[in-house]
């Protein structure tokens, strides 16, 4: 009962956010509109009063992403959090189980974290031991870890997720799809082979390691399969995000952003530090027209900030606030993601992308192994975990994504924001 309530308390609160955004949004309109100069243009000296109500205008917007965010993951966890072991009717034996989506397997994994190690405990964990001393998760905290890796990381949500179990994954990509002839009758049709081509999705590893201590552990009370899926998913999450918008292919994925293999520069800026509407508009047709079907734009919110004040050519603003719980804001009817990750509107840099990320292929090596690490922090009564994961990302057909680029060229540091990463 008191979970339906809180529910729909939060679900009344996205939707009293939505209209007080959408409220405040007009009001910042109205006074952008009564201080522009005879030029169009917006008065000097209401432009930081401006930024101020847009800002907060993004601030109510981010509260609503967050009450959005825990609503769905309440949702996930109100339910069944294992599937029941079924009989086969024609023979009455059971289902084959992944061994390590079985109740004992579970219980003797978390036994060794808690440190309450039997013989029992360890017979249990050797089905999911690895080669260098760590132990697979559960199935059923994996899928909680990534959850949590997909909470804090916005580009999981939009890229195409795949699982291997070997170390490299070949995928064929068709670079011609041949054509069709009209021929007369009798003629021979003549040959159109489609020709592919291949790029490989590697392994690379990442890992991180918290600290706990004892009392905790040990404390019956303390939930430690939620805390240690949210520490590890918060900073995995913020190093493939990174990885896959800024990553160099040098022992991490190949990011968005790469000069070769990235995405191509679709529209190229007349200013270093600004867009203006036809160049916006000019990067949504630079996108060829099946893409532009699921494209989304992506930058940092400083851009955002510099597109909410763009109007089009009738007069209207690009950017609007949607009212719909669920629903993304968009920029010329498409919708528009931030990224603490994408590029400062510097010059040379690539601060807009525009198109299907589904191109953007990730892939997870199955499976992330956890390590309990009992001597090295003793002196302090603490245990430290390493987790491990090995994955992969790389935008595998570019013309899917096309760029906006800023006048000029990039400093050779690369230019990207560093925001401070949590847990």
């Amino acid at each position: 009962m008191h979970k339906i309530e809180r529910k729909v308390s939060t679900m009344s609160k996205i939707i009293e956010l939505r209209n007080k955004r959408n409220t405040l949004w007009e009001q910042t309109k109205a006074f952008l509109e009564d201080h522009r100069d005879e030029n169009g243009l917006v008065k000097a000296e209401a432009v930081e009063q401006y930024n101020r109500m847009a800002a907060d205008v993004k601030a109510l917007g981010d509260e609503i992403t967050r009450l959005e965010e825990q609503a769905e993951m309440d949702a996930k966890l109100s339910q069944p959090t294992s599937t029941p072991v079924h009989a086969d009717p024609k023979d009455g034996k059971k289902k084959n189980v992944r061994p390590t989506a079985t109740a004992e397997y579970n219980e003797a994994f978390w036994d060794m974290l808690r440190g309450r190690i039997t013989n029992d405990a360890l017979e249990g964990l050797s089905i999911g031991e690895d080669e260098k001393g760590g132990y697979t998760v559960p199935d059923e905290f994996e899928r909680k870890l990534v959850e949590a890796l997909e909470e804090n990381n916005i580009f999981r949500s939009l890229a195409t997720v795949i699982r291997t179990t070997s170390g490299t994954r070949k995928i064929p990509i068709a670079e011609d799809s041949g054509e069709a002839s009209w021929i007369d009758e009798g003629e021979e049709i003549p040959e159109a082979d489609t020709t592919f081509g291949q790029t490989t999705l590697a392994a690379y590893k990442m890992g991180t390691m918290i600290k706990i201590s004892n009392e905790l552990l040990h404390d019956s009370a303390f939930d430690l399969a939620s805390y240690i899926a949210r520490r590890f998913g918060v900073r995995m999450g913020n190093a493939e995000e990174k990885a896959f918008i800024t990553g160099d292919g040098q022992g991490k994925p190949l990011g968005l952003l790469a000069e070769t293999g990235g995405v191509p520069v679709g529209v190229t800026a007349a200013a270093e530090t600004a867009v203006t509407f036809d160049e916006i508009f000019d990067l949504y047709y630079a996108l060829k027209s099946p893409y532009r079907k699921k494209a989304k734009f992506l930058c940092n919110e400083a851009l955002l900030l510099q597109l909410m004040k763009i109007k089009d050519k009738n007069d209207n603003y690009i950017w609007k606030p949607s009212l719909e719980v669920g629903k993304p804001d968009t920029v010329l009817s498409r919708p528009i993601i931030t990224s603490s990750y994408m590029p400062a509107i510097t010059k040379g840099e690539k601060a807009l992308l525009f198109g299907d990320f589904s191109y953007y292929w990730i892939a997870d090596r199955q499976n992330r192994t956890f390590k309990r690490l009992n001597e090295l922090y003793a002196r302090t009564d603490q245990v430290g975990f390493i987790s491990t994961q090995r994955v992969d990302g790389k935008l595998i057909l570019p013309e899917a994504i096309q760029a906006l680029k800023m006048k000029g060229t990039k400093a050779a540091s690369g230019g990207t924001t560093n925001p401070t990463t949590g847990g």
